[in-house]
Formats: structure tokens, C-alpha cells, sequence
């Protein structure tokens, strides 16, 4: 009888518990500077938040740069697991910057999953006055010239260097890297012709194609983008095995109540299925995922296997 009556009082906290959440401001944890793609999807989604949660909730962005996004995951790793501090962050923190530095936190054992709200390819671009006009030019060069032509990254380990280090894998080629500290300088110089080269997340580098300043290759999708119908899968070119997405996704501290884990997955999913949202985010170049807690999980333990077997193989070092 009496453990019965412990149950039940328990259950009754846990549920008022979760009918008040949230009961203040809600933060955002976005491990980068403002302005860039994770930024931008924390925005969008802060502003339609406390509509959906109702209660007058308060949301806000919180940029934790640095450390390769690991600084901003370690605050949300460490924060009470309330409901009221989330991590919005690309694939680094989740999946790739655990294999390349020492972090403060197990990026699979100390994060709840909520949902990867897109993903988007990259894009290999050249300039436009490059004398490569396709991929196959792009090939028969690294073949004539092993360890020549050069691509420029956002930094190591990026997404954009380790497309290009699986890309030389699955090619038997070789290339020369150069990491640069964020996408900007990437683009200064690429535009400069400093740099021949790089495998570019498509969102930076669609105004500068659309412009005709930069040739775009090949795109590393599994089909290709509405947004570039003429440029080819790296699959479709021959390269096997060597798709890439870059993605955006939403977690908690380990061990968020069920049901606010529910409520807030409910509500991202609301905001980003909106019309005028999907709109914008699909013209971005962004493809919709919107995936369960599960499914995250599955997900996110396949790109770690994969990231770590390749920056394994590569011998890719952070610095």
C-alpha cells in the first residue's frame, strides 16, 4: 500500500511537472557565431516556439563559439536536464569533433536526442574561370598531378575537408587541404583564386553560383538538387560511397522527462512543417528531415562509426 502511494505521488509531481514546463526561459545552445546555418535554424525556431509551447514562454540563442562547436555542447551536456537548455548544432559537436580533440562530454552518452531538423549537401565548386568544367576534368587533372590542385575548407575536420579526404579515398587521389578558420575566408580566397577548389555546403555557395562566379561540379546528395537540376551526384560521376550531408539537429542533456521531450519535438516539428517556413528553408537549399528521438539515435551512432573509421584511416589531426 504504501508503495503504491509513492508511485502515485510521484507520477502526480511528475506530471505537474510537465504541465508547468516551461516555467522559464528557454535557451538555445548554438556552439557557433552568429549569422551561419545552425544559427539561422535556432532562429527560426526560437521565434515560433513560444507560440506552440504557449504558457508565455521565453526563448533564447545563446552563441557559445569555439573549440570546434564543443564548448557550447559541453554547457548544454552539463546543464540540468529540465527542459530548459537545448543544443541546436551541425553534425561537428554530434559526430566528428569527439574523434579529432578531447572533449568535456560523450557526445553519445550525454545528450538526449530530440529530432534533425535538415541536412543539405555540398556542392564541389571551382571558379569561373577555372579550366575545370566538370568532374571528369577534375579527375584526369588529380590523376595526371597526385597532390597538386588545392581545397580549401572551413577548417579541420570540417564537413567540406572530410568530404574532400573521403572523396580522394574513394578515387585514389590525392589533393592538397587548406583549412581556413570558417567559411568567409573560404570564400574570399576561392573567389580570389587563391584556392582551386572546395566542397562547399550548397547554402554558401548558391549566391556565388547563381552569381557565375563559381562552377559547381558535382553535388554530394543521393540524387540531385532542385536547386542545381544539371549538376550531377558524385554517385552518377562513379564515385561510390562518397555521399555527404551536412546537418542541423536538436538535443538535451541526458535523461529530459518523456513527455517534455514529446512536447518538444511536437512543436518543432509544427514550426518547421509550416508552409512559409518549409518554403524558405527548401530555397536555402535545405532538405526537410524532421526525424524521431530513434531514429536520431540510429543516426547519430551511424555517422560517428563512420566519421571515426574515416578520420581514422585518413590520420586526420585537428590542428
Amino acid at each position: 500500500m504504501k508503495k503504491s502511494l509513492i508511485a502515485f505521488v510521484v507520477a502526480a509531481a511528475t506530471s505537474v511537472s510537465a504541465f508547468a514546463w516551461p516555467d522559464k526561459p528557454i535557451t538555445l545552445v548554438v556552439p557557433f557565431p552568429p549569422g551561419g546555418s545552425t544559427d539561422m535554424i535556432a532562429r527560426t525556431i526560437s521565434a515560433k516556439l513560444p507560440e506552440k509551447l504557449g504558457g508565455g514562454a521565453t526563448v533564447v540563442v545563446d552563441n557559445k563559439a569555439g573549440a570546434t562547436g564543443t564548448i557550447g555542447a559541453t554547457q548544454v551536456a552539463r546543464a540540468p536536464a529540465d527542459g530548459h537548455t537545448f543544443l541546436v548544432a551541425s553534425l561537428g559537436p554530434f559526430v566528428i569533433a569527439p574523434h579529432l580533440i578531447k572533449t568535456n562530454y560523450d557526445a553519445i552518452k550525454d545528450l538526449d536526442p530530440i529530432t534533425v531538423v535538415v541536412q543539405a549537401p555540398n556542392v564541389l565548386v571551382v571558379t569561373a574561370v577555372s579550366p575545370h568544367r566538370s568532374l571528369a576534368d577534375v579527375m584526369t587533372y588529380l590523376k595526371a598531378n597526385p597532390g597538386k590542385m588545392t581545397f580549401a575548407s572551413s577548417g579541420n575536420g570540417s564537413s567540406d575537408h572530410l568530404t574532400a579526404e573521403l572523396f580522394w579515398q574513394q578515387t585514389g587521389t590525392s589533393g592538397v587541404h587548406v583549412p581556413y578558420r570558417g567559411g568567409g575566408p573560404v570564400m574570399t580566397d576561392l573567389l580570389g583564386n587563391q584556392v582551386e577548389s572546395s566542397f562547399m555546403n550548397i547554402n554558401t555557395a548558391m549566391p556565388q553560383i547563381k552569381a557565375g562566379k563559381l562552377r559547381a561540379l558535382a553535388i554530394t546528395s543521393d540524387k540531385r538538387s532542385p536547386l542545381l537540376p544539371d549538376v550531377p551526384t558524385l554517385e552518377e560521376s562513379g564515385v561510390k560511397n562518397a555521399g555527404v550531408q551536412s546537418w542541423q539537429a536538436i538535443a538535451a542533456p541526458k535523461g529530459l522527462p518523456a513527455d517534455i521531450k514529446k512536447r518538444m519535438h511536437e512543436a518543432i516539428v509544427s514550426i518547421v512543417r509550416e508552409p512559409a517556413t518549409t518554403a524558405r528553408l527548401t530555397e536555402l537549399g535545405f532538405e526537410i528531415v524532421l526525424n524521431t528521438p530513434e531514429q536520431f539515435a540510429s543516426f547519430q551512432a551511424s555517422e560517428y562509426a563512420r566519421w571515426a573509421k574515416l578520420i581514422t584511416a585518413r590520420n586526420i589531426k585537428a590542428d
